[in-house]
């Protein structure tokens, strides 16, 4: 049960203030083959871990990519897709479509985000929860050191308290999710062979400068972790 949760600020008022806060986790089965992200090539224009490649190759806008998607979104097993267009001189434009909820996608207002395995901002205790302790970050964040707000971000999103009751994440895992409820009501999973393998914290402030922050398990061993960092500059 994965775990994303976001702030977006497309015209910050201060050189200090960042357009874009984003945690996330990513949880799946330890042993299951993955890569890291990483940069597509020489040019260094495309960095990801390979999960959205039509998007990131493709010559749209964010909106008119999930109009797309959203066409033939019917086809496919439940998903949320974020797309963005960060720009410093068109300005900032973020697009969530999920295909179990609205039939077109939707512009996001500024604002704090959160999403986890259901739709956005839907109100698990454990996504609330989450955004509480982001939101108490986010707010300290002009005064924090780029270095200290990443790893204060890192801390939330390996926050293992669970948050229960929660009859909403016992309706969807039904039988599968009750004798691991205890595990997967935090915010960051830990169960025997799954659980949370990747936290990523991206960071973009005024001047379109990004700061992308990995960290994931190695060996799917829970005690072993490595954490790789790129900056770079937006395009304008």
């Amino acid at each position: 049960m994965c775990i994303l949760l976001f702030k977006f600020d497309p015209r910050p008022v201060s050189k200090n203030a960042y357009r874009l806060i984003l945690a996330a986790n990513r949880d799946e089965f330890y042993h299951r083959p993955s890569k890291s992200a990483d940069f597509w090539d020489s040019s260094n224009e495309i960095l990801s871990g390979a999960l959205v490649t039509n998007f990131l190759t493709a010559d749209l806008d964010s909106y008119s990519y999930l109009k797309k998607v959203s066409v033939e979104g019917h086809l496919y097993n439940g998903f949320n897709l974020l797309a963005a267009d960060l720009n410093t001189t068109k300005g900032d434009v973020i697009c969530y479509y999920g295909n179990k909820g609205e039939p077109e996608p939707v512009f996001l207002n500024p604002g704090i985000y959160g999403l986890s395995n259901s739709l956005l901002d839907t109100p698990w205790k454990k996504l609330q929860y989450g955004k509480q302790l982001f939101t108490e970050v986010v707010k300290r964040s002009q005064d924090l050191t780029k270095e200290d707000l990443v790893q204060e971000l890192l801390t939330v999103m390996n926050n293992q308290e669970p948050q229960l009751p929660d009859p909403a994440i016992e309706d969807q895992g039904k039988d599968y999710i009750r004798p691991i409820l205890n595990k997967y009501a935090a915010v960051c999973v830990r169960c025997p062979g799954y659980g949370t393998r990747t936290n990523t914290v991206i960071l973009i402030d005024s001047e379109g400068r990004v700061t992308f922050t990995e960290r994931n398990m190695i060996n799917a061993d829970v005690s072993q972790w490595k954490t790789s960092t790129y900056e770079f500059k937006l395009h304008t």
